[in-house]
């Protein structure tokens, strides 16, 4: 889809308006933008970027004292705290970076009237490449393997002991069907010829239709799935969905690849089953800790394709997440609806 950019329209028109301007607000920026959105940002509001390299404390006092008098706050990945927004009375809106909200307290910004906006859509394919380039690779023991031939060890001809497991015509079992399920599940039905099913949603008639897919409860998707994708967001429901009992339902030649929320799965019941053969593999782009410690048997087990959360780390797909999210904001101080809004019916449009 093309993507939507701010355009000062009804009470926006107004910042252009030199006779009637909306009024300039303070807003804080956690998460880098590129230079002209910046200056788009400054053109319309006074801006506060806090420093680099502060350490974690420091970080947060900082965005404590900033926030006091801030109507506006651009971040991802910081995690906001019911108290953090109590040191910022007049704050409005918050745009974060990013599709997921775990990290911002929705209950307490509903209380208080802030807007939350994300940046869904525009992130959807990109983190969906990256959910097949991890069954890919899982799959081929595309990394095992290439680290051989870095490491000068291929010297001879493949044996059966290097092979790995064919993708085309497998059963793809895909845990959540939102945006980026649904996209990960059409590579591997229309590009693979893969057979589709899907538990832990609302029912998809237009995607059965489509792709033929079968919705399932969780339990059985496990038991009948070669590949195994988790995309639900993190909630209390969600957490730790995938543990000890459910790994025991997969069969010994099944795959789990993980680019929902680390949390979603426990990560020690994952590398218990790993170890003892539970499963052939696992494709990981979130860990329960980020980022993933050196010390971690995900760092060394040789069937754990591990990258470091880069979802949708492109340089287009970074530069439209930033322009949503300042998208978001310019509307939202101007009073206007959002383009992504979580909790619009929460606003206090002030």
């Amino acid at each position: 889809m093309h993507a939507q950019h701010y355009s000062p329209q009804g009470a926006s028109q107004m910042a252009s308006d030199a006779a009637n301007p909306l009024p300039r607000r303070k807003v804080v920026v956690l998460k880098a933008l590129d230079d002209d959105q910046m200056s788009t940002l400054r053109e319309h509001h006074d801006v506060v970027v806090l420093p680099e390299g502060l350490s974690t404390q420091a970080r947060e006092d900082a965005l404590r004292d900033v926030l006091r008098d801030a109507h506006g706050l651009i971040s991802s990945g910081h995690v906001i705290t019911p108290s953090l927004l109590d040191a910022a009375p007049v704050l409005r809106v918050i745009c974060s970076v990013s599709v997921g909200y775990d990290n911002y307290p929705l209950t307490a910004m509903n209380a208080r009237g802030i807007l939350l906006c994300n940046t869904p859509d525009v992130l959807t394919e990109t983190t969906a490449d990256t959910g097949f380039l991890l069954i890919m690779a899982t799959a081929r023991r595309a990394v095992e393997l290439a680290c051989k031939v870095r490491d000068g060890q291929w010297t001879e001809s493949l044996t059966p002991s290097h092979f790995g497991t064919d993708v085309h015509g497998k059963t793809l079992g895909m845990i959540g069907m939102g945006r980026i399920g649904a996209a990960i599940a059409r590579r591997g039905a229309l590009g693979f010829n893969m057979r589709i099913q899907y538990s832990n949603a609302s029912p998809k008639p237009e995607l059965e239709s489509e792709l033929g897919a079968t919705r399932v409860e969780l339990d059985s998707l496990l038991e009948t799935s070669d590949f195994v994708c988790v995309t639900v967001p993190l909630s209390e429901q969600t957490e730790r969905l995938i543990g000890r009992r459910e790994l025991e339902l997969m069969p010994a030649s099944a795959f789990l690849i993980n680019i929902a929320r680390g949390r979603v799965i426990d990560e020690g019941a994952l590398i218990e089953c790993l170890e003892r053969g539970g499963i052939r593999g696992a494709g990981l782009d979130v860990f329960e800790q980020e980022p993933l410690p050196a010390s971690s048997p995900l760092t060394r087990l040789p069937q754990v394709v591990a990258l470091p959360h880069i979802g949708s780390a492109t340089h287009e797909t970074r530069r439209a997440m930033a322009q949503r999210a300042l998208d978001n904001l310019l509307l939202a101080l101007a009073g206007e609806s959002p383009l992504s809004a979580v909790n619009e019916t929460h606003w206090t449009r002030r």
